[in-house]
C-alpha cells in the first residue's frame, strides 16, 4: 500500500476514470455523483443537496460534484472509506494532480503546446496538468464536505483537509473595502502566482474586430468590451432586456442571479441594430442571439467560443471570450474619468480589491511613452559659462 502511495503522490500510476457526475430531474440536488456501478454515492449526494438548498448556483453544485467525483476515485483507489480519510489521503490528492495531466487539457493538433508563449498576445498556454488554483479549490471542496458531515456527527473526528486558522481569523469580519492581509497560507495549499489581466491592445483589438464576418458577431464583441458582460451573460439576453434610450442591457448575473442594467456604447447598439435589420427581430419569448446555419436556435456559448478561434487561427491569437472581459475592466480602471468605486459597479464585482487588479500597467502599453523616453536626448553635464571647473570640484566633490 505504501508504493501505491508513492506511485500516486509522484504521477508514476494515474487514477482510474471511473464514476461519473449526472444531471437528474430535480432541484435538490440538480447533479449527483455515481460510482462505476452507477450507484450514487450517498455522502456527496447528502453534501450536494444540502449545497442546492443553499440556494447556490446549479452549475456550483455541478463543480463540487467533479471535485468530489476525484476525492472518491482516489479513495477508491486507496481503499480507504471516506469516513476513514486522513491527511495523508489529502497529500496523496495534491501529489497526484501536481504531477498527472488534466484530461481537460487534452489539445488538438496544431495547437500551441503546453507553457508556449504567443508571440502576438504574450499569453502562455494552459499547462498539461492542474493548475494551483484547481488544487486549492478541491481543497476547499473537501474541506466543505467533511466539514458539512462533522455538524451531522458523522465522518472522522478531525477534518483531514489542513485549514490556517490564522488565515481564518485574519479573514474573518473583513471589510471588502479593506487591503487582503498578508498571511501564511495552510499546509498543502499552493501558491497562486499573479498575473496581470489578459487585456487586448488597441491594434490587436481592432485585428480582432475586423476578423468578424458578420454583424452579429460585431455587434457581441463591441457589447463585451463596452459592457464588461460576462461571456453567458451576454448571449443570455432578449430582446427586452436592451435599453435604447439609455443605452443599458440588462443581464442576469453571474454571482447573484439578480437582472441588473449595465451600459453599452452607442457603436455596439448600431451593430446591433445592423444584425437586428439582417436576421430579423425576434418574436416574444425568442432568444436575441441566433445561429446564422440552419433553423434560427439560441446561440450558445461554445458556438460562440468557436467563433473566437476561428478568428484567432487566422490572426496567430489565442484569445478568449473572458479576456473581452478583461479589456473592458483595463479600459474602464485606466480611465481617469471613473473612479474605482464607480468601476467595481459596472463590473459587479464583490471585493473592490478584484477592480484594483485592473490598474496594473503593462510594458506593451507603454510604447509610445518608452519610444519617446529613449530617443530623449540625454541631460548635459557642461558646467555653464563662468564657472571654474576646479572651484565646482572643491564644493561639490567628484
Amino acid at each position: 500500500m505504501d508504493e501505491l502511495r508513492e506511485d500516486l503522490l509522484n504521477g508514476r500510476i494515474d487514477v482510474p476514470r471511473v464514476g461519473e457526475v449526472l444531471a437528474v430531474e430535480g432541484r435538490f440536488p440538480p447533479f449527483v455523483v455515481v460510482d462505476a456501478g452507477g450507484v450514487e454515492v450517498a455522502a456527496a449526494v447528502q453534501y450536494l443537496r444540502d449545497l442546492a438548498l443553499g440556494d447556490v448556483s446549479p452549475l456550483t453544485c455541478r463543480s463540487y460534484g467533479f471535485d468530489l467525483l476525484r476525492w472518491f476515485r482516489l479513495l477508491w483507489v486507496l481503499g480507504v472509506d471516506w469516513d476513514r480519510a486522513t491527511s495523508s489521503e489529502v497529500a496523496v490528492l495534491v501529489g497526484w494532480m501536481r504531477s498527472a495531466r488534466n484530461p481537460q487539457r487534452m489539445r488538438r493538433v496544431g495547437l500551441a503546446a503546453a507553457g508556449m508563449v504567443n508571440p502576438r498576445t504574450g499569453k502562455r498556454a494552459l499547462v498539461a496538468g492542474y493548475a494551483p488554483r484547481t488544487i486549492n479549490h478541491a481543497l476547499t471542496v473537501v474541506y466543505r464536505f467533511y466539514e458539512f458531515h462533522a455538524h451531522h456527527c458523522a465522518g472522522p473526528v478531525q477534518n483531514p483537509v489542513p485549514v490556517s486558522r490564522e488565515q481564518r481569523a485574519a479573514l474573518s469580519h473583513r471589510s471588502p473595502l479593506e487591503q487582503l492581509p498578508a498571511v501564511r497560507r495552510s499546509r498543502l495549499r499552493q501558491r497562486v502566482p499573479e498575473q496581470l489581466p489578459r487585456a487586448m491592445s488597441d491594434r490587436l483589438w481592432e485585428a480582432l474586430f475586423a476578423a468578424m464576418g458578420c454583424d452579429r458577431d460585431r455587434a457581441l464583441l463591441s457589447m463585451y468590451v463596452s459592457s464588461g458582460a460576462r461571456a453567458s451573460e451576454l448571449l443570455g439576453i432578449g430582446l427586452a432586456d436592451v435599453d435604447w434610450g439609455r443605452q443599458l442591457i440588462h443581464v442576469v448575473s453571474k454571482g447573484t442571479r439578480l437582472r441588473q442594467a449595465v451600459p453599452v456604447s452607442p457603436e455596439s447598439l448600431r451593430h446591433l441594430a445592423l444584425y437586428l435589420a439582417e436576421a430579423g427581430v425576434p418574436g416574444e419569448g425568442e432568444p436575441l442571439w441566433r445561429t446564422r446555419r440552419g433553423e434560427p436556435r439560441q446561440l450558445s456559448y461554445w458556438a460562440m467560443r468557436r467563433t473566437m478561434q476561428r478568428a484567432n487561427e487566422r490572426l496567430g491569437t489565442d484569445w478568449t471570450l473572458h479576456d473581452l472581459r478583461h479589456t473592458a475592466a483595463t479600459r474602464l480602471a485606466n480611465d481617469p474619468g471613473m473612479t474605482l468605486t464607480e468601476v467595481r459597479a459596472i463590473l459587479r464585482h464583490a471585493d473592490i480589491n478584484t477592480t484594483g487588479i485592473y490598474t496594473a500597467v503593462r510594458v506593451e502599453d507603454l510604447f509610445d511613452k518608452l519610444q519617446e523616453h529613449y530617443i530623449r536626448p540625454r541631460p548635459s553635464r557642461r558646467l555653464p559659462a563662468g564657472y571654474d571647473p576646479d572651484d565646482v570640484k572643491v564644493v561639490f566633490g567628484g
